[in-house]
């Protein structure tokens, strides 16, 4: 440590947190009050008591702080307290644990002092040589009275770290102003990001990691009211129970998102049933007990904050587990378990992911980051082969995960698309007064899958609420079609429940273009509908209009007409049609993209799509093709096939009508002999494409000979393949079956095509990394056969001075190895192989 003691002091706002609970009669007869309901109540210290009663609990010893005595015999009136009623909740939603504890069922809110500023408590004991000074700071008055700040931060020459718990971040206040002019060097301050959004910072919830960061990262740089923060040494900002944010600053800035990749922000609170307050205070414990483990000096900072934030989310969900304990009228609170590292239920430090938050150059081009593309080393197919093979669960530990019911994507595109759909829906259905249908947008290629996702997402929120209808505009022939539909919603609303209408190509025309839309306005917009003479209310109810005719939004509305006159003509009749008026009722609009690429740029993330829809069909249509292992049983070719076809002609349609018609009911494996015939395959792809992809292992062993003979002839100018031994023939044929793998390294694929293509040409950089694997490769072959290093190149002996390392390897074989290497692309080329680029993002 780099002070004389290990001290902590813990100082800050105070506050009484009073709660209240009912119980239930005593006796059927008896006094009064034993045969009515019975209001208990109790206080418990808040903030920075708390604060210092929860690292006590975490680093397993005493710390200095205020001291409120005996809580039931305390002037309440002289000091803040807020009032919550609490009562018994599930303690793990699900499952087999059916025990309960207390949480709070109703927050009542804040009640000040009889007169003046709450009261504040001096540190007892204050150590102004104290290591570290942990501030709560609720902004109740604390941080303007100089008077009750610890000592080690306000005696000159000290030089604690602190750890400033900030309530209402902004540099006016007097503490503030004190510790950047003193400790911000060894200040980490520590922000709960729903303070931020209270202060009219624009953070988007709950949608993608992805986007939370960035959002953050741009604010941070951009916005002005937050420019004071940019420049202190040390940020922490936590979002929810399921993620936070540490930024650092030493000249060059640096953003590290910490998440739990099967939970978004604000999906815990969903699942587990009251509320708590203090899960803040609790973060910031198990950040102090890492701190004290791992050393607080500047070389050790780094590290002990990434361990600490991942063991604050770990407590921070265990506190909130706990809750107030199961029984109220023995509260144990804090409860000591929380910071107990146990698996108990499957929360621990693991399951916290790191990764660096890419910058944005702006706030329009923050969707081209992909946690999946920074956490997985592997290229895009191999990911998507291993999720086929062995379930995402298994694969994708490490990145953000979204699932609706039986809906699973790890696409960003995807996630934030059906997760703000299901925030728009959540919102609707706990909104008791609604009196107008919420109605969402959704479009897509045929086959994609629209209906799908969105009942998936809502039937995800409320189950037994959801009453899905389905309708295709296409078939209706007057509006008194659209008017039977409006009466069995009208229906399901009566009986309490929730239609959710999928109003299929809506944009199929009727008297004309669009000519549907101008139908819907009405019950959009007020929630009624008209029957003859009669107008009648829909009562709560979901419109998920399906588009037919396109497939984007954008292509809805037209925004991807380039030619100024056809867009001119093109928004004529979309006006007249009323498409304006249509949008401006819609709440929420979604682009699903089905397992063909989509037309955006960046879109590379197809074929884990296709994975994830391929695993979904063997779990549900092949499940004796899955082993106990939760290994699905196919044909590498099959596999590959499935994968990288460019184009399903419908889309996921194609890709279950494929498995559908295969001889699989009795199969134990999917062989390409259970294939369906070309003639069937070519309704779904294009079947000289899907063979040879399918026939891609054995296209390019039966040319081993070939290519091994071509790359001995142009790295030696002469043909005399018959002359040499087994052995050396073995080198280069041993050397071209090792360059599909070489080549994954730098994201290369080889494809078996018809026509003879021209050759690329690799970098200098591409040249050398792929002679070093090649001779890495071959070197570890070498071993493996019983050969080893020696001066002299002995066949008897099986000695051989080249068996050393790349960096210590002579010039002469470094430069033959290269040279092969760079030849690589010519020989593929006469061969009838393409060399196919798999960076996972363009």
């Amino acid at each position: 440590m780099e002070n004389r003691n290990n001290t902590i002091v813990v100082s800050g706002d105070i506050c009484i947190n009073k709660l209240l609970w009912t119980t239930l009669p005593q006796k059927q007869n008896g006094w009064n009050w034993q045969t009515h309901e019975n209001m208990h109540k109790i206080s418990l210290p808040g903030e920075s008591v708390l604060l210092a009663r929860l690292i006590s609990l975490a680093i397993g010893q005493p710390v200095l702080a205020p001291d409120m005595g005996d809580m039931e015999t305390i002037n309440a009136n002289e000091f803040l307290h807020s009032t919550a009623e609490i009562a018994p909740f599930p303690r793990i939603p699900g499952g087999k644990d059916t025990s309960k504890v207390y949480r709070i069922s109703r927050f009542f809110g804040f009640t000040g002092t009889s007169s003046g500023l709450p009261k504040l408590l001096p540190v007892v004991d204050d150590d102004a040589d104290a290591a570290m000074v942990v501030i709560d700071d609720e902004n109740n008055g604390f941080n303007e009275h100089v008077e009750f700040w610890p000592l080690a931060l306000k005696t000159e020459g000290k030089n604690p770290l602190v750890l400033y718990k900030l309530n209402n971040p902004n540099m006016s206040s007097t503490l503030w102003k004190h510790l950047v002019a003193t400790h911000i060097e060894k200040t980490i301050i520590i922000i709960n990001s729903e303070d931020l959004r209270a202060k009219g910072v624009n953070i988007s919830k709950s949608i993608s990691w992805e986007r939370t960061a960035q959002d953050f990262v741009w604010q941070l740089n951009n916005n002005p009211n937050l420019s004071f923060l940019a420049g202190c040494r040390h940020l922490i900002f936590t979002f929810g129970l399921e993620g936070a944010i540490y930024y650092k600053y030493n000249g060059i800035s640096e953003s590290r998102l910490y998440f739990m990749p099967y939970e978004f922000e604000g999906d815990f609170l969903k699942q587990i049933q009251g509320g708590m307050y203090g899960y803040t205070s609790c973060f910031v414990a198990g950040l102090v007990k890492s701190i004290v483990t791992h050393g607080m000096k500047e070389e050790e900072l780094f590290f002990s904050i990434n361990d600490g934030i991942r063991a604050g989310i770990v407590a921070a969900q265990k506190y909130y587990v706990e809750g107030f304990g199961g029984k109220a009228s023995a509260i144990t609170f804090p409860n000591p378990k929380v910071f107990l590292e146990d698996d108990s239920l499957a929360i621990s430090k693991e399951n916290v992911q790191d990764v660096k938050i890419h910058i944005p150059i702006n706030n329009d081009s923050q969707d081209t980051w992909y946690i999946l593309n920074d956490k997985s080393p592997s290229n895009l197919v191999e990911i998507a082969a291993e999720i086929v093979k062995s379930g995402y669960e298994k694969v994708l530990k490490f990145i953000p995960v979204a699932r609706f019911g039986q809906l699973k994507t790890v696409d960003r595109t995807e996630i934030e698309s059906y997760r703000s759909i299901s925030n728009l829906m959540g919102e609707y259905i706990a909104t008791k007064n609604a009196v107008r249908p919420l109605s969402i947008a959704v479009f897509g290629t045929p086959g994609s899958g629209k209906s799908y996702g969105v009942t998936e997402v809502a039937a995800n929120i409320a189950p037994d609420l959801i009453k899905k209808l389905n309708f295709n505009l296409s078939q209706f022939r007057s509006p008194d079609d659209l008017a039977k539909v409006f009466h069995k919603a009208r229906d399901f609303s009566l009986e309490g429940k929730i239609p959710l209408i999928v109003f299929d190509e809506f944009d199929t025309s009727y008297e004309g273009k669009l000519g549907w839309l101008k139908y819907f306005l009405a019950p959009m917009q007020d929630g009624l509908f008209r029957e003859e003479d009669t107008v009648h209310p829909i009562g709560k109810a979901i419109f998920v209009f399906a588009g037919g005719t396109s497939s984007t939004f954008e292509e809805f509305c037209g925004e991807t007409i380039t030619d100024d006159e056809e867009k001119k003509r093109f928004l004529t009749g979309f006006k007249s049609a009323k498409g304006p008026d249509f949008i401006s009722r819609l709440r929420g609009n979604v682009n699903i993209l089905g397992p063909n690429p989509s037309n955006h740029q960046v879109d590379q993330l197809f074929v884990i799509r296709r994975a994830m829809l391929l695993r979904s069909l063997f779990e549900r249509k092949l499940p004796h093709l899955v082993n106990d292992r939760g290994e699905a049983q196919i044909d590498n070719g099959v596999l590959r096939a499935l994968l990288k076809i460019p184009r399903y002609k419908h889309e996921s349609r194609s890709m279950e009508a494929i498995m559908d018609m295969s001889i699989l009911t009795n199969a134990k494996k999917w062989e390409q002999s259970y294939l369906p015939s070309k003639a069937q395959l070519k309704l779904h792809v294009d079947e000289e494409q899907f063979t040879r992809y399918l026939m891609h292992d054995v296209f390019y062993s039966e040319k081993v000979e070939s290519l091994a003979i071509a790359i001995y002839e142009m790295i030696q100018n002469k043909s005399h393949w018959e002359t040499l031994s087994e052995e050396e023939r073995n080198f280069y044929r041993e050397h071209i079956r090792q360059i599909p793998d070489a080549l994954v390294l730098l994201q290369y694929d080889i494809v078996s095509v018809l026509e003879k293509i021209a050759a690329i040409k690799f970098s200098e950089k591409e040249v050398q990394s792929l002679a070093e694997y090649t001779h890495e490769n071959w070197f570890a072959q070498r071993k493996e056969a019983g050969w080893k290093f020696g001066e002299v190149y002995d066949q008897q002996l099986k000695t051989d001075p080249r068996l050393v390392s790349w960096d210590t390897l002579n010039d002469e074989w470094k430069k033959r190895v290269s040279s092969m290497v760079e030849n690589w692309p010519a020989i593929l080329a006469n061969a009838h192989f393409k060399m196919e680029h798999l960076k996972p993002f363009s």
